[in-house]
């Protein structure tokens, strides 16, 4: 009987023995791994652009004028010289106030009144020069009878020539004063007297397309009075002469240089569209960015390589993500960035094999912040933790984490 409790309690000790074992046994930590691999690798420039037109044409006002309503809508295609995208018409000319009108009716009768003056001065003219005519035939007959002298000839010839010469004075006198009484009338004219005597409208400025392309935004649509040299749309060619601009900061723009390869990606497009750097502007200037920060920046363009199909959903000022290639190649060793952190000066990774992580310091050469490329201490194939915490120690068991 006591053999039997004696079996029963070693039996109970080593029952609860093997469970405080199995409670207490270290269990390996849950990681994720990636791998070793070779594949192209680059590293860009990543910065947000937007699309212009090289060469963009500004229409103003030709003249001060009153501009009709504008016709042309965005997008409509336009051929320099033969496409009329405005009409100008003279300005309105400005009402006149009471005491202006006033004026302006006293200064038509003094007008009318110096006319009919210069018309009388005219008839009178025209009197002595008949009468002087008349005196010339009588002492051109009287001297061929002997009955008067030459001097009294010359003096009638005289005489004849000065009542010309007044008449003539007093034609233009004439003339002087119809214009002046027509401009004191135009001063009368009002809005509703800017047609002609017939009623028809008043001739039109037609303001042609300056070159082909289309019609990139509408400035002045509705009818409007403008001064000479007011804006009234922009035409550009969308087709051929599309670029993006993009403002680099300085440290990323000294890394660039003109015909390095451009990706543009989030454009809104399914497929990536490709370029080249054309220029890298030799002007900074300082920009505040969204957090406040006072940022250098530089203009950099990028040329589109690809043909113009591919970029009919584009448009003048549109956004995209641009990506400039500063450093590719096509057979890197890469390794997950995540992968990496800092042992003393060297870079390192766990390696696991046997699902235990070891400790590798590696040789890195460029990290685009999603790989790095390595030059020395991994091989193709090798399994890395990924983002490993603090407490993963040299030896530790672990297991890859199932990703659902």
């Amino acid at each position: 009987m006591k053999i039997s409790r004696r079996l029963i309690t070693i039996s109970t000790v080593i029952i609860i023995g093997l469970v405080l074992t199995y409670a207490f046994w270290p269990s390996p930590t849950m990681v994720d791994m990636g791998q070793v691999e070779r594949r192209p690798m680059m590293v860009t420039i990543s910065e947000e652009g937007r699309t212009k037109v090289h060469d963009s044409y500004m229409v103003s006002a030709p003249v001060a004028g009153r501009l009709l309503r504008v016709s042309v809508e965005p997008g409509d295609q336009v051929i320099a010289g033969e496409s009329i995208i405005g009409h100008m018409r003279p300005s309105n000319p400005t009402p006149l106030d009471e005491r202006q009108k006033t004026q302006t009716q006293a200064n038509v009768t003094a007008a009318q009144a110096a006319l009919k003056l210069a018309a009388t001065e005219r008839d009178k003219a025209i009197a002595d020069k008949q009468l002087a005519d008349i005196q010339l035939r009588r002492r051109q007959d009287l001297i061929k009878t002997g009955a008067i002298s030459e001097s009294d000839l010359d003096n009638a010839e005289r005489e004849a020539h000065a009542a010309s010469a007044a008449l003539d004075s007093a034609e233009a006198a004439i003339a002087v004063r119809q214009a002046e009484l027509a401009s004191v009338r135009a001063q009368l004219i009002s809005f509703h007297e800017s047609t002609t005597e017939d009623g028809q409208t008043r001739p039109e400025i037609p303001i042609p397309a300056p070159a082909n392309g289309r019609v990139l935004r509408v400035i002045q649509e509705s009818e409007v009075t403008l001064a000479a040299g007011a804006s009234i749309l922009e035409i550009g060619n969308i087709e051929n002469d599309l670029e993006v601009l993009v403002e680099l900061l300085s440290s990323d723009a000294v890394q660039i240089s003109p015909g390095d390869r451009a990706i543009f990606t989030d454009w809104g497009g399914r497929e990536q569209l490709s370029g080249k750097v054309e220029r890298v502007d030799p002007w900074g200037f300082t920009k505040v960015s969204a957090l406040g920060v006072e940022e250098q920046r530089v203009n950099t363009l990028i040329k589109f390589t690809d043909p113009p199909e591919a970029l009919t959903q584009l448009g003048h000022g549109f956004r995209v993500e641009v990506q400039i290639v500063i450093w590719e190649k096509q057979d890197a060793l890469v390794v997950p960035s995540s992968a990496l952190f800092r042992e003393g000066e060297d870079w390192a990774v766990f390696i696991v094999k046997d699902d235990v992580a070891t400790i590798k310091t590696v040789n890195i050469a460029r990290n685009n912040g999603r790989e790095a490329q390595v030059i020395d201490g991994l091989v193709a194939g090798d399994q890395v933790v990924l983002y490993p915490s603090s407490s993963l120690n040299e030896g530790a068991k672990v297991k890859k984490r199932d990703i659902d």
